[in-house]
């Protein structure tokens, strides 16, 4: 995949070159807290630690020698499907934290970030790691971590070998990175005497990034460097011609005629030699201004990968602050429909005890007119007195059954009316 960190051994000599600072050879502010300062040669150890044994195992299962398998760092570095390394870069705080910061400061980190290499290590047995080495010397402390994600049990090749997709997956990243934010920002606080606590985690932040992404910003960082230092060449090169110019112009037009021929002039090898070295700075300076040129371009990039990134934040902050409203309109709506919940709730419980109030109301009202009806001596009094009832809706017509269906006169007899028997 074209996106992926580092795929390869060309891939790989890059980030040791970055994380080591080996092109400009400045080890004074950065830290080797696992590995050496040889990023390539602790990679090639650790596949020889690693997957040497699962090689000779493979290789003797071969019968034909093309297909045996000389160094297994060599042969996933040919391999196109595969990522020869990855790379976990941890910072904690940003510029505007950091730039407050002396160095002492600064280096305090050094005991957070061991911790974190420690927890990756228990969090993520799979993902071997090789190195890790502190920046001091940007802004904000960073650590990078390089590392080999290891499967193991493997039904096709070799029994042990290098996989990526098996031990990073979204899901498993975003609980790898929970863990290593809680358990960071507590090694801040301890280390710092501190109570911090993080900021929300931003949603999709979780991608792989190509090394030369990484390598952007150093590159052109170096590069304006460059072009600065030819700038300033450049404009020492100016004054020198501003000084030198006059004393040119002086030649000139003291230069006198050359015998009786008065388009011919005479130049003596004294003024011939400051034109030759007045030239000669001339062209230099030309030389100068095309590489100051080269820095117009260089810096017109910048501008424009500013504005990109500016536009990028402006609306990942825009789609934030549309989320946080949404996620605030839902809240509200969620306790909006808790309160109408309890409301129904607790009316819900009025309503069943009314009910039963009445329910038992009406069976001591059935309950008396069943025993004025068959015990009483004004029977007809009653049983017209339950007809109105039944007429007016007060009982309905199953009640009114209960008292003159012949089917029921057993059970109005024995009195074995029960509350569940009545219609509502």
């Amino acid at each position: 995949m074209s996106n992926n960190a580092i795929q390869n051994a060309s891939g790989l000599s890059k980030v040791d070159k970055h994380n080591c600072r080996k092109y400009d050879n400045n080890r004074d502010n950065i830290e080797v807290i696992k590995g050496s300062f040889s990023i390539y040669d602790d990679v090639k150890k650790l596949y020889k630690d690693e997957f040497e044994e699962a090689r000779l195992e493979y290789n003797s299962r071969q019968t034909r020698k093309d297909r045996k398998i000389k160094d297994y760092f060599s042969h996933v570095s040919n391999n196109s499907k595969n990522d020869l390394a990855c790379e976990i870069i941890i910072e904690l705080g940003d510029k505007n934290f950091w730039d407050t910061k002396d160095l002492t400061y600064k280096k305090k980190m050094t005991n957070v970030f061991k911790e974190q290499v420690t927890y990756l290590e228990n969090i993520l047995p799979n993902f071997k790691i090789a190195s890790a080495i502190i920046h001091y010397d940007e802004t904000s402390p960073h650590l990078h971590i390089i590392g080999v994600p290891i499967k193991t049990k493997t039904k096709n090749g070799m029994s042990k070998q290098v996989g990526k997709s098996s031990v990073f997956t979204k899901e498993s990243l975003v609980k790898i990175q929970d863990k290593m934010r809680t358990l960071c920002i507590e090694s801040f606080n301890k280390e710092y005497l501190t109570n911090n606590k993080l900021k929300t985690k931003l949603k999709g932040r979780n991608k792989d990034y190509h090394v030369t992404e990484m390598e952007n910003y150093q590159r052109m960082k170096r590069s304006i460097e460059i072009h600065q230092n030819n700038l300033d060449r450049a404009k020492e090169k100016t004054e020198i011609l501003t000084n030198n110019s006059k004393e040119i112009r002086d030649i000139l037009e003291s230069l006198k005629s050359k015998g009786l021929i008065k388009n011919q002039l005479v130049l003596d090898v004294v003024n011939k030699d400051k034109l030759l070295v007045f030239i000669d700075l001339v062209d230099k300076t030309i030389a100068e201004y095309q590489s100051v040129q080269e820095l117009s371009v260089t810096l017109k990039e910048i501008e424009r990968e500013l504005i990109a990134n500016r536009q990028r934040m402006n609306l990942y902050s825009k789609s934030n602050e549309e989320l946080n409203i949404d996620v605030d309109n839902l809240k509200k709506k969620i306790q909006s429909q808790n309160n109408e919940i309890a409301n129904l709730k607790e009316e819900n419980t009025l309503l069943k005890s009314s009910l039963e109030y009445f329910k038992t109301i009406v069976y001591s009202l059935i309950q008396f007119l069943i025993d004025r009806i068959h015990r009483g001596k004004n029977k007809e009094k009653y049983m017209s007195f339950t007809k109105e009832l039944c007429e007016r809706n007060i009982l309905k017509e199953e009640d009114f059954k209960v008292f003159h269906d012949n089917k029921n006169i057993d059970k109005l007899n024995n009195l074995e009316i029960e509350k569940d028997d009545i219609k509502y």
